[in-house]
């Protein structure tokens, strides 16, 4: 997904050109890794705390067992639950996070993500929330990687690039950088899932938390004066 721009150096256009250096410097990404929805919504539960690996072995042993689906899951044992989750980490506080989403679908939806994700964006968001154990990254992330709705996923990748450079205020929360971010996109899926990618791209290769600027595809936007320290 392409955005046209003109300069970056009107500040409201500083989020776009962003976007469309990263883009030229890496291209597409193609994220997120899933085959349907459900196992896009079970791995964003279990990827809190935890490489991706680690959650990527749980869903291929999920998947060997015949349990990606709602009502197999939620109808599995907490103890069955619990040793197929070893593998994340934290796995009893993983299976209680992943059942209170089951119980929420198979209560308020029947089982249907069909059904859930017809709902109101900002009602979805907010009965996501209220289930014990998932927050705004993980809501975000579920309403658009796997409900394909225009919710712009923030995480550490996306306030350090954006603090780093000066763009967002030190102190800028979840809340405060992902409105920056709305304000400034057109409120399409794609692009907000393209951006979300090339940021953990360019975090993971460049901005880490000790940075490496030389190549990074931003170092043209460095302040003058330093990147800003954290």
């Amino acid at each position: 997904m392409v955005l046209r721009i003109s300069s970056p150096r009107m500040s409201q256009r500083t989020v776009q050109h962003v976007y469309a250096l990263l883009l030229d410097a890496y291209g597409p990404r193609g994220w997120w890794p899933g085959e349907s929805p459900f196992e896009v919504i079970v791995g964003a539960i279990l990827v809190q705390n935890t490489a991706w690996r680690n959650v990527e072995r749980t869903i291929e042993r999920l998947k060997r067992e015949k349990l990606l689906r709602p009502r197999p899951l939620w109808e599995t044992s907490t103890e069955q639950l619990q040793e197929l989750l070893r593998s994340t980490g934290y796995f009893r506080i993983k299976e209680r996070r992943l059942r209170n989403f089951l119980d929420y679908l198979m209560t308020c939806h029947r089982g249907s993500l069909k059904r859930m994700f017809s709902l109101d964006h900002d009602r979805l968001r907010g009965e996501l929330l209220a289930i014990n154990g998932i927050g705004p990254e993980t809501a975000d992330s579920i309403l658009l990687y796997a409900g394909d709705l225009p919710s712009f996923v923030v995480d550490t990748y996306t306030q350090r690039v954006f603090k780093r450079h000066g763009w967002l205020p030190p102190a800028a929360g979840y809340h405060e950088t992902q409105r920056y971010f709305e304000r400034r996109l057109p409120a399409e899926a794609a692009i907000y899932n393209e951006y979300h990618a090339l940021l953990v791209h360019v975090g993971h290769h460049h901005c880490r938390k000790r940075p490496k600027c030389a190549g990074c595809p931003l170092e043209c936007l460095l302040p003058k004066s330093g990147i800003v320290e954290l």
